[in-house]
């Protein structure tokens, strides 16, 4: 197979800016970092660009064709928060090197009726056929019950272990079903027996509350219903969780649209007319909201030392999940973490090293010797000035290029 040189690149390694390197690729894997370019290889100028490790997008629930989309934005891997992309349903998806690779918690232990049945339009059902595979539907409303369907989700394929902790009050249904402390306490418990991971749905800080006491690995959200305190990202941070804000969903959540990413031409030029609709569009279930109360309080757990993790939460291409598109609202996450007080390069570790170590993706996420050549290419200096990320000028995914 041809070596690929990348020459000529400021390299971002997914931990820090590293200077102008030669990155050397061989097959499916990055061979060299530094050094000449090899005589025989194919040279690819990466002069006035920066390197990154392929992104990914720590908070997402697929669509059919969302890989696709998500990779044509330089989104070399998602992780699926409920979803139907367990191992037995992703063969195909493995070394198909036209779409995202994914990893998928399968369906979240949640109550009968409890989250996220509350966000469906009466009578709705996905435009798709069905996977060959059927995830199990872990609804539980006793300790017993979540215990029970932990090691069977790991049998049926989850790489992670999701909890729903959720009232319905952000979302506008008080009273919606929700897990009980004891419950995920059982579940959580059971988790650790198999070494698995576990994470969180919770929006409000008595939910956060209850994942801290269960010893939940990470929070797939941070909560907006109220400001932070200094006890809360205390919690937080002694239990050592890990947080995906996910602020461009809570935006969303305030009724505000993505019209102006939509607006932008780098990412007009890759949405078709169904994304463009959705990404113009708003949840607006949480008006009340404030943004800036979210700012501060990503803001704060950042200086607290807590890992904040990059993740949209984007779904299907459907108004009622508006704000949001496969692979373009990673980059507005980015963009929100940066007004939310972050440096660019913490926002750019917080979407590729960073989720690669909590999420235990130890063969991607960052550029060295070894690892996965999922790489994305970016004409300017991402690490100053983030939009720059939008500029996409080549993708790889297993060394592959992207098609144009």
């Amino acid at each position: 197979m041809t070596l690929t040189a990348i020459t000529g690149a400021q390299i971002f390694d997914g931990e820090k800016a590293t200077g102008v390197q030669t990155v050397v690729v061989d097959g499916g894997r990055i061979a060299r970092v530094g050094g000449d370019a090899p005589r025989d290889s194919e040279i690819v100028d990466g002069a006035g660009a920066t390197l990154l490790p392929g992104l990914i997008d720590a908070h997402v629930h697929s669509a059919p064709g969302s890989l696709a989309l998500a990779l044509r934005f330089g989104v070399t891997t998602e992780l699926e928060m409920q979803g139907m992309n367990t191992r037995e349903n992703r063969g195909l998806i493995t070394d198909d090197d036209t779409q995202a690779d994914v990893r998928s918690s399968g369906f979240a232990i949640t109550p009968p009726g409890g989250h996220p049945s509350e966000l469906m339009p009466e009578g709705f059902r996905p435009k798709w056929d069905l996977p060959p595979v059927m995830p199990l539907m872990p609804f539980s409303t006793t300790p017993e019950e979540a215990a029970r369907f932990v090691p069977q989700l790991l049998a049926r394929g989850s790489d992670f272990i999701k909890f729903m902790i959720d009232d319905g009050s952000v979302e506008g249904h008080p009273g919606l079903p929700s897990l009980d402390q004891a419950t995920v306490n059982a579940g959580v418990a059971e988790a650790k027996k198999y070494g698995a991971l576990t994470v969180a749905h919770a929006l409000t800080v008595e939910a956060t509350s209850m994942a801290a006491e269960a010893g939940i690995d990470g929070l797939t959200h941070v909560f907006m219903d109220q400001p932070h305190t200094d006890e809360i990202i205390g919690i937080i941070k002694d239990a050592g969780m890990f947080v995906i804000p996910c602020i461009t969903l809570n935006a969303s959540m305030m009724g505000i649209t993505g019209s102006a990413l939509a607006d932008d031409p780098r990412v007009a030029a890759r949405l078709d007319t169904e994304w463009d609709r959705t990404l113009r569009s708003s949840y607006n279930r949480y008006p009340q909201g404030k943004l800036d109360d979210v700012y501060d309080t990503v803001r704060a757990l950042d200086a607290a030392g807590v890992d904040v993790l990059a993740g949209s939460d984007v779904s299907m291409p459907e108004t009622f999940f508006g704000g949001l598109a496969h692979g373009a609202s990673l980059h507005h996450e980015l963009q929100y973490l940066v007004a939310a007080g972050l440096t660019p390069a913490r926002a750019l570790r917080a979407a590729t090293a960073t989720t690669a170590r909590r999420f235990r993706l130890g063969d991607r996420g960052r550029i060295a010797e070894g690892l996965r050549a999922d790489l994305l290419l970016v004409d300017g200096d991402p690490t100053s000035t983030i939009g720059d990320t939008l500029n996409t000028r080549a993708v790889w995914r297993r060394g592959t290029r992207l098609a144009a």
